[in-house]
This record gives C-alpha cells, structure tokens and sequence, in this order.
C-alpha cells in the first residue's frame, strides 16, 4: 500500500504532468495504445514511441515491471524540449532515487548536467546489466483510442525517463534504444500517462504470439475491442496484486519496494489434480519467494521443487504423450506426431494457476504450454529457475500470448481472460487502422 508521502509525491506529479499537457492540448482521450513486436530471435517485446524535438523514433524493449523509461542519450541525442530533473525536486523524490549527480566532467548536454536527480538504468538481458543516469524529461507522442480502433496522437510534453548509455544497450533487440518501464512505481510510463490525461492508472496487455503481426497495450480504461468485435474486458477474472516491499530489480536504492506486479498464486493443479509443492515459497519473505508475471522472461521459471512437481504430474497426466530428447532452453519434450491439434493448440493436460480463491484461476491451454521447437516436437514451455531464485515462480511472455492481461493500479488487482483463442480471436486482431 502507498504511503501518505506516496500520495503527496504523486499528486505533486499530476499537477506537474497535467497542467504541462492541457496548455498543449485541449484534446483528453479516455485511452492510449501502442503496438507490441515480438522479436523472433531475442523473444524480447518491443514498441516505438516517438520523442523529443524535433520527434525522433524510439524502439523500446516491453519490461512490465520496470521501474521507468530509459533511453540511450550518448551520441546524438538532440532535443529543445529536454530538460534535466533536478536533485530536489518533487518528481526526484517520487520515483525513489537517493543519488544526485553534482558533477558531470562532460560537456553539458542530454545526459550531462550539473545537480541532477541520479538513477539507476536496469537491464535484464545485459552482462552489464546496471547503471548510473540522469533522470529528464522531454516531449513524447502516443496514439489516443476508444478501444476499437486508434484515433488522434496526443502529446505529453514531460514524459520522465533515465538517460544511460550505448554500453547498456547489450543483449536488447537489434536497434532498441532502451526499455520502456510499465511497473508500480510513481514515475512509470502508465502512471505518467493516467496523470497527464486523468484517466485510471491501467495497462491492458495482449502480447501476439506471431513475430509477423503486432500485439497491443492500452493505458487507461476499456473497452477493449478486437475483431471480430470482441470485448475482451467483459471476460475478465480478477485477483489481487500483492506489494513485495523489497525490489526485485538488478540493482535499487536501499528501501525501495518492487516494482515488479506479484499476484497471490495458491496452488497448481494440472487436469484437476493439485501438484505437491512447499506453500511457503508462494510467499513473499524479506522480498523473496512469491509469484509476478514477467516481459523478460520468455517462459515462466519455477523454482526447482516446484519444477520437479510440476514435471512429475504434467507427465503422469500425459502418458499419451512419448518423451523425446530435450532442447534447451526445455526439459521435457515430447512428439507431436500423434497430439491432436484443438483451437487452443496441442490436446495437452490443462494446467491451473489458482489464485486466492479456488474459484479464480488462470487456466494455461496446450497454445501456451506447449512450444513447437520442431516440426514433429513439442516442449513444455516452462524452465527450472534453480534451487534458490530471487522469486519462486515467474510467469513469463510465452503464457501471456494471446491472454488479455489487466494491470489496474487504482485498484490493486490483476484481471486476465485466460487465452482468446477461445473467443476465436487473438492479441494481433486489434485494429490499428486509424479511426481519424
């Protein structure tokens, strides 16, 4: 739960945001929307947004959880609308930092200035994997939409981010400039986006599982339309999200609480039958444990114990199944030559993610348990995270694919649709053609 120095920070923030939007436009859409790629050879999601001054095109790697926007400003990064954040300023204060640069030894310029809020970049994918940065601001355009169909591009003229530098870039998405940051946090993009246009703090994600078509985010509220004309937010189950007080990033300020969005998952059940696991590391300990969905992570990671249960009764319900040869990153594969094909993929056991209540589950059918790695071979999309993982279970991008997942901060809930294949439609039937 946020704290009354949250509420302060945040709505300090608002005023901040808001009152910079309006005197742009008078314009006020109930939504935003950007396109998701799935990138075949990272299996990393990707969006372009456009920034600056003049607007430049910004491909951007999808981290759920991310605590803000960051950007490459090494090299060419001209802007007339940048401007640093200051150390003691509000908007430093909300989005956790404790660190101020006081001494760039460069010449000025974006990424370079005196008595600015310092913070700290993070990617997932990078040896590197962290680093320092300036925190500024600059103008930013986003499509608006009624949920059907894409309509005006809005500008937020202040959208906050992190500047890094081209050394953090490893192991992202060939020409992605940095990672878009979607998590709890005060200074996040949806959070940025509610409070410039006053439309509720949600991100409704579909992610395509086809790296040809694109999926889709929405900032704010519903309805949610794909075509064939399916609204995919009136067929939602909800579950609460959970605060882990302790971040879950590579690298944090001590006292920060995670980002990352943690459900309250009970129990697992495959065809009905519940899978024997240890009920503690379902819990959040000291920041440990527990379970939070994931962009980063291609394939949902259990914890060993976990994983081993999982396997054991995912195979004793498939005994039609014959075991093959693993491939990595998978351990058990099977052939696919005699599994019949149903609308929601392979005729596999069906796997349930049940939540804080046995009646709520997030039921995972064969189109998101299963990978086809080759023709004739099937994996069970999910890996062992090891003996001693930072969080027991991550829920990763494959099992998202074609689910509809709702993030509603306001509310401090988690809605998911379980997969649309089911509704004959899928995360790439959005239409993106424009409405204006």
């Amino acid at each position: 739960m946020a704290t009354s120095s949250s509420f302060i920070l945040c709505s300090l923030l608002l005023c901040w945001v808001s009152s910079q939007t309006l005197a742009t436009t008078s314009f006020q859409p109930k939504a935003l929307v950007i396109p998701v790629t799935k990138d075949s050879s990272t299996l990393q999601y990707t969006t372009q947004i456009k920034q600056r001054t003049p607007l430049v095109p910004v491909k951007l790697t999808i981290d759920v959880g991310g605590n803000f926007e960051w950007v490459n400003c090494d090299g060419g990064y001209v802007s007339s609308s940048y401007r640093p954040v200051p150390c003691d300023s509000p908007i430093c204060k909300a989005s956790g930092s404790a660190a101020c640069e006081t001494e760039c030894l460069a010449p000025p310029g974006p990424g370079c200035y005196n008595n600015t809020c310092s913070h700290i970049p993070d990617n997932p994918f990078s040896s590197i994997g962290i680093g320092g940065g300036e925190m500024a601001s600059d103008t930013t355009v986003i499509q608006s939409t009624d949920g059907r169909t894409v309509g005006k591009a809005v500008v937020v003229p202040r959208v906050v981010f992190t500047c890094s530098t081209t050394s953090l870039l490893g192991g992202l998405s060939a020409g992605a400039l940095g990672m878009a940051g979607l998590g709890r946090s005060e200074v996040s993009l949806p959070v940025q986006f509610a409070s410039a246009f006053k439309f509720p703090k949600k991100i409704s994600m579909c992610l395509s599982s086809s790296s040809s078509s694109n999926g889709v985010i929405f900032f704010g509220d519903g309805p949610y339309v794909f075509l064939p004309n399916v609204d995919v937010s009136k067929s939602l189950m909800y579950t609460p999200l959970i605060l882990n007080p302790v971040s879950t990033a590579g690298s944090y300020f001590e006292g920060n609480p995670s980002t990352d969005y943690f459900v309250n998952l009970t129990s697992i059940k495959i065809n009905g039958n519940a899978v024997p696991l240890n009920a503690a590391l379902l819990k959040i300990t000291d920041g440990n444990g527990g379970t939070k969905i994931s962009t980063v992570n291609p394939y949902t990671v259990m914890e060993t114990s976990i994983f081993k249960a999982f396997v054991k009764v995912f195979r004793h319900e498939a005994k039609n199944l014959t075991k093959v040869s693993s491939v990595k990153p998978f351990k058990y594969c099977f052939s696919s030559k005699n599994t019949p094909s149903t609308r929601v993929g392979p005729a596999v056991p069906l796997i349930d993610l049940v939540m804080h209540n046995s009646s709520v589950y997030w039921r995972i059918f064969g189109a998101n348990s299963m990978v086809q790695v080759k023709e004739d071979v099937i994996c069970l999309g999910f890996v062992d995270g090891g003996s001693n993982p930072r969080t027991s279970i991550v829920i990763g991008g494959y099992q998202l694919e074609d689910n509809l997942v709702q993030i509603d901060m306001e509310n401090a809930r988690l809605g998911f649709s379980s997969s649309l294949l089911f509704k004959q439609t899928t995360c790439s039937n959005f239409n993106f053609t424009s409405s204006v």
